[in-house]
């Protein structure tokens, strides 16, 4: 089968960029797919952070330090870039304008007017392909909540819980880096930098929240900053968002989490949703598993708790028998959005990858969870325009 090659830049050689060289490294554990990405250039700022490419990716053949040098490479037709929220505005409306696809990372700008300028160079330059980087809805399990939403087998749904834990700033010894500080963060701290794994599958669901109450928290008021002083942590650990929402002929509450400080959780997604007719729930911390609840009138009220087999939106080699992992679910979302790059809205498997219209999305939400907490009310969201 020939296959599509798509040339790809790096602008942030930090983890993420690795990650992305690490799954295209992986692409033969695909199958069935007539696409293949190919990294050809990487940028960073530090020349150190581009030497492991240099020494790990046979494919790349140039490597800059200005990211605009990058972007006049006629070699590259799309870029990964994952760098600080504070520089997502100018280097992601730099890329879109050069004419590259992009998949960026959350949250597509550091605030909502810097994630408005990135959406109108979307609408100018409308055959760009653009996506946000959200990689857990690829997991098996979530992928079969998704079809259960999409067969309507809810019923009348009573309430919808979604987070993303992490307990890597647990220690207060840990040297304080660029998320905790506004200027590089911004304000939404933990919401805008995990906020929109969170929202992928409600925004995708079309559950927008007519109205916000936040529960912000800042846990570790200060940190070292590696010189031997004690510096202020400006941004939120954790945030807690009570949210109701009215869809279609349905009003719930839907309860969203972001925490930086979770104690005994390494990485832990999820998404629980309760119903009438059926309940569900994922999470990455049992990822071979995926629970559901049956119920009919007068029934009985059971869980059932079943193996998620190695089921996944893009075929691979492994066997159903295998656990799914945060790589496999890094491969299956770059396999979604270079499928869109070969092939358009003519895709393989209907799942796509998060869209510019969905951070927006995130940061009405996000902008409204701040001013909540500012005013300890409930906040309304309006969806028009």
């Amino acid at each position: 089968m020939s296959k599509t090659i798509i040339r790809f830049g790096v602008i942030g050689c930090g983890l993420m960029g690795k990650e992305f060289a690490s799954a295209a490294a992986r692409w033969c554990h695909l199958t069935g797919i007539d696409f293949v990405p190919k990294i050809t250039a990487v940028c960073d700022a530090n020349e150190a952070a581009a030497q492991w490419f240099k020494e790990n990716v046979s494919s790349v053949e140039a490597v800059y330090t200005d990211y605009k040098e990058l972007l006049a490479d006629p070699s590259v037709d799309a870029v990964y870039c994952a760098v600080p929220h504070n520089l997502h505005a100018q280097i992601y409306v730099d890329i879109i304008t050069s004419g590259k696809h992009l998949l960026g990372e959350k949250p597509f700008g550091i605030d909502q007017a810097a994630n408005q300028l990135i959406l109108e160079a979307i609408a100018r330059h409308p055959q760009v392909i653009v996506r946000c980087s959200s990689e857990f809805p690829f997991f098996p399990g979530a992928q079969q909540i998704y079809q259960w939403v999409q067969e309507r087998k809810f019923g009348k749904i009573i309430e919808v819980e979604a987070g993303f834990w992490h307990s890597s700033d647990l220690d207060p010894t840990k040297v304080i880096n660029w998320k905790r500080r506004i200027a590089t963060n911004g304000e939404y701290g933990c919401m805008g930098d995990l906020g929109m794994h969170v929202l992928h599958l409600p925004m995708r669901f079309g559950w927008k929240p007519k109205s916000v109450r936040a529960l912000l928290s800042k846990i570790v008021p200060e940190r070292p900053d590696g010189q031997g002083n004690l510096v202020p942590c400006e941004t939120w650990d954790n945030a807690i968002l009570a949210c109701e929402v009215d869809s279609e002929d349905q009003q719930f509450p839907m309860v969203l989490s972001t925490k930086r400080i979770a104690p005994g959780h390494a990485n832990t997604w999820f998404i629980r949703i309760t119903g009438t007719e059926w309940s569900a729930e994922f999470t990455t911390k049992n990822p071979k598993q995926v629970a559901s609840l049956p119920y009919s009138p007068g029934g009985v009220q059971a869980w059932h708790l079943v193996d998620a087999p190695y089921k996944s939106a893009y075929g691979t080699i492994t066997g159903g028998i295998f656990e799914f992992g945060f790589s496999d679910s890094i491969l299956q979302m770059w396999a979604a959005f270079c499928d869109e790059l070969a092939h358009g809205k003519q895709t393989q498997q209907p799942f796509y990858c998060a869209t510019p219209e969905e951070t927006a999305y995130s940061h009405r939400i996000f902008t409204a969870a701040l001013e909540s907490n500012k005013k300890g009310q409930t906040i309304s969201i309006d969806w028009r325009g």
